[in-house]
């Protein structure tokens, strides 16, 4: 995987644009740029069969998210609704600053 900046972050909403859950939206939980994925809420569930220990004295079956790879979401617009790709903008203050290819608004708050 390349050392590119992703245009992720945490906090983002994206869609999911291929795989099992394909057309899923979700919340960016974490981000993973040295290895090219994200953690978005409640996609790429599976399940996990854990023994029991002291943290979890119950053990049994638990269900977590796995990580996406990056190139498999895509950005929604908190403006416009759509997914988007996204361009990097330097700002009046000189700030770097995401936008939305699709309306031309920033992204970033």
């Amino acid at each position: 995987m390349s050392r590119m900046k992703p245009n992720v972050k945490k906090g983002d909403m994206v869609i999911v644009l291929s795989g099992k859950d394909k057309d899923k939206k979700g919340k960016v939980l974490r981000v993973l740029p040295a290895e090219g994925r994200v953690l978005v809420e409640g996609v790429n569930v599976v399940k996990r069969h854990t023994k029991p220990t002291r943290l979890v004295p119950q053990g049994g079956v638990i269900q977590k998210a796995e990580p996406v790879p990056l190139a498999k979401v895509m950005v929604i617009c908190p403006k416009c609704s759509r997914p988007t790709r996204v361009a990097r903008h330097i700002a009046e203050d000189g700030e770097h600053v995401r936008v939305c290819k699709e309306c031309g608004r920033e992204i970033d708050k």
